[in-house]
């Protein structure tokens, strides 16, 4: 099995320092400079399946009259559509999206997703987030098996992983490096000051162990440390981003400050719901659907100008924004005038590095015998192709063996700037739980990541908020 490794945590005197220095800027430990691949994974996961056949319908030939036709209430109107290019158009909702699209900032993956047949959303998000379809066994996510994989990581880092939000998703099942966040003003030890101090000095000592409990019981503290004394709740966005309102745009926001912070953050994952549209999706590209295609579209471009410019630095240079679902919807319309669970979808892909302005991947047509189970858009990119890509080519991690279990035959879409790697198809060793026998206090990982009843999915220490 994969071991604990020593990163998430800073040098051995930081939480000394933390405390001495009070508002001491701790940029100092994850300086660009001084840390190897920079780059950050930000998986924005749309849950309940989003109908991409709305957010980038045809706009133009025998398609868009497939598409009026199997849509007479809810199809968005050519009229309002935002040009992509001749053969697409982008929600008006989106223009925020749009304007980062015409800048070359942002690529969209057209019939793309999960291969395995199903229409499940408990199936078809857990076989995505563990990077095998079709099977539920492994008991590690794709992105926790990224981290354990990874060779160009600094040994030393406080925060490897962040989910924004109150538990982490499957993506990053088994991971001993994440912690979960919904904003770091509640990121604290709860209490008065002096109750928090002493809390903080008694829960140093109850971690002195090296188990895997014991090395996350400090690893949380250590980021306690320093995201306390850095006044998040007087955080001010940058560039005059301005946020939407609600959990989403808080939860950007977030990820934002840690960012900023240079906490040694890779990873992280933000997820959006309420995609699943059975009914009164809003006729003519308005109503339900386009809010919540409006919270998205400004959510993220206020994510990417908030990271455009601090205090000189780019940060969007190192930004990969993944948008995925775990399934797209119906081509037709049903009779509550929504859309029922689908098969191919889009895909959204967002940065700094990415080759922007276009749509990619192969389109399959909306002609009835082109379409899945003559219902649904077809699939003609695998989502992990999408994934595998950024993998390679922005995080420098060629084990596409370990972190997708039986995918091969890779070849990259052209999507974001960066050099390949030959991968590496051999798993490093299988993603399986079970513990350490010798460790008594090494249970192994739940045997249902998708439960967050079973086993440890995020360390709970008493006192403290998340």
């Amino acid at each position: 099995m994969f071991k604990t490794t020593r990163r998430g945590f800073m040098i051995g005197c930081s939480a000394a320092i933390a405390s001495m220095t009070g508002g001491l800027s701790f940029t100092a430990f994850g300086a660009a400079e001084a840390e190897p691949n920079q780059d950050i994974l930000v998986v924005v996961f749309l849950r309940g399946g989003m109908d991409g056949l709305s957010v980038v319908p045809p706009i133009a030939g025998a398609d868009r009259g497939f598409y009026v036709e199997k849509r007479p209430n809810i199809q968005v109107p050519t009229t309002s559509l935002l040009a992509l290019d001749d053969r697409f158009g982008l929600h008006p909702a989106a223009a925020a999206l749009h304007g980062l699209y015409q800048d070359q900032r942002m690529a969209i993956v057209h019939a793309a997703g999960l291969t395995s047949d199903t229409r499940s959303h408990f199936d078809a998000m857990q076989y995505m987030e563990l990077g095998t379809p079709g099977q539920k066994s492994s008991t590690s996510g794709w992105l926790t098996r990224h981290l354990q994989s990874a060779g160009n990581l600094p040994a030393e880092m406080i925060m490897p992983a962040m989910s924004a939000g109150s538990l982490p998703p499957v993506s990053l099942a088994g991971s001993r490096e994440s912690i979960g966040m919904r904003s770091p003003d509640d990121f604290s030890l709860s209490g008065h000051w002096y109750y928090g101090d002493w809390q903080r000095q008694s829960l140093r000592q109850m971690y002195t162990g090296s188990s895997w409990l014991h090395e996350s019981g400090i690893q949380t503290l250590n980021a306690l440390d320093v995201i306390e004394r850095s006044n998040p709740g007087a955080y001010i966005p940058a560039n005059g981003a301005v946020y939407p309102n609600g959990g989403f745009g808080n939860d950007l926001q977030a990820v934002a400050q840690m960012i900023k912070m240079q906490l040694g953050l890779r990873i992280v994952t933000v997820d959006l719901g309420g995609w699943d549209t059975h009914e009164y999706q809003g006729d003519a590209g308005e109503g339900y659907f386009a809010n919540l295609v409006g919270q998205l579209s400004d959510g993220l471009a206020a994510f990417y100008t908030d990271l455009t410019n601090h205090n000189g630095i780019d940060h969007t240079k190192r930004l990969t924004v993944v948008v995925m679902s775990e399934f797209g919807r119906s081509f037709g319309q049903n009779a509550s005038r929504g859309t029922d669970h689908g098969h191919g979808n889009v895909m959204l892909v967002m940065g700094g590095t990415v080759n922007g302005g276009k749509v990619y991947g192969q389109w399959p047509g909306l002609a009835n015998e082109q379409l899945y189970d003559r219902r649904d858009l077809q699939i003609t990119t695998d989502y992990r192709r999408v994934l595998s890509e950024i993998l390679i080519r922005r995080l420098g991690n060629p084990n596409l063996g370990t972190i997708f279990p039986n995918y091969a035959g890779y070849e990259p879409l052209g999507i974001l700037q960066g050099t390949d790697i030959a991968p590496v198809y051999t798993p490093s060793e299988p993603p399986t739980g079970g513990g350490d026998p010798t460790d008594p206090t090494d249970p192994g990982e739940p045997t249902n990541p998708g439960d967050p009843a079973q086993g440890e999915r995020q360390l709970f220490i008493p006192g403290v908020r998340r």
